[in-house]
């Protein structure tokens, strides 16, 4: 059932739309916890409509539930945020991924988050000011595996898995994260200037956060020698590691209708990692 008249996307294509305070339709994805739930929370608390899509429909707040490591999950998704808008979004917000040295790290954030992004952009392009962003990482900035990244960046799914499951064979697992999200930044950069998006006056970003504290992060921050490999290669000069609370305002920006000219990029919000380890980047 579409969203009754009071909350729905049509009002996200009402005149007033183009005022930062109107109400929107927004979907996020990985809304059941972490910056996905954070960015949910903060969006309804400013009046707009979520709906958020997760794994399981087991949290509040989740009204769909589909699992974006298969191509019947993506369809799910694109299914259901069809029905639920009536078919007209005003911005996606791509959070859903996974920090598992397996293939469907790969599976998940790389060909789970731009088959959001494809599906959903039709219901965006009906919308106002439609927006659209999703969550990489700053461990973009890390080597990568050339042979995961360019078969995700070439489509071939499962020549992307096998170099996953090549990479953990030969000890080499942690490279599998950080590649996936080297790749979806790349796709965001190529992507975001063509006639479907810019063109279509949809700004396309991707956000790179350091070390935030969430279900994803806690266990290997718990651990003293795993938190120390990771504050070793995520340094955070700036107030340490964030709270997914602190890094929702600037997904709320970057697909409110005040962003008029921000598209194509990978804005780091990593406390200074980035910069620390590249400086001349």
């Amino acid at each position: 059932m579409p969203l009754p008249p009071s909350s729905s996307a049509s009002s996200a294509a009402s005149p007033s739309a183009s005022s930062s305070a109107s109400a929107r339709t927004y979907l996020v994805t990985g809304a059941a916890s972490g910056i996905g739930k954070a960015t949910a929370d903060r969006l309804r608390a400013a009046g707009h409509t979520v709906i958020g899509a997760d794994r399981t429909r087991e949290a509040d707040g989740v009204a769909i539930a589909a699992d974006l490591a298969t191509e019947s999950g993506r369809a799910e998704l694109a299914s259901q945020a069809r029905e639920l808008t009536g078919g007209r979004l005003g911005a996606v917000i791509a959070c859903a991924g996974l920090a598992h040295f397996v293939p469907a790290t790969v599976r998940v954030n790389y060909f789970g988050a731009v088959a959001t992004l494809e599906t959903l952009r039709p219901l965006l392009a009906a919308g106002t000011a439609p927006r659209a962003v999703v969550v990489a990482s700053v461990a973009a900035a890390h080597p990568a595996d050339p042979a995961i990244v360019e078969a995700s960046l070439a489509g071939d799914e499962e020549a992307a898995a096998t170099a996953a499951q090549n990479a953990l064979d030969r000890g080499e697992g942690h490279l599998i994260y950080g590649s996936s999200k080297t790749a979806l930044a790349r796709w965001v950069r190529r992507t975001a200037v063509t006639d479907d998006w810019a063109g279509a006056g949809i700004p396309l970003n991707a956000i790179g956060p350091g070390t935030v504290l969430t279900p994803m992060t806690e266990g290997m921050l718990a651990d003293p020698d795993l938190r120390k490999v990771v504050d070793t290669s995520v340094p955070m000069p700036l107030n340490g590691h964030a709270r997914p609370e602190q890094i929702a305002p600037l997904l709320t920006w970057l697909t409110s209708p005040e962003n008029t000219h921000v598209t194509g990029q990978l804005l780091f919000v990593d406390g200074g990692a980035e910069a620390l380890l590249h400086p001349t980047r």
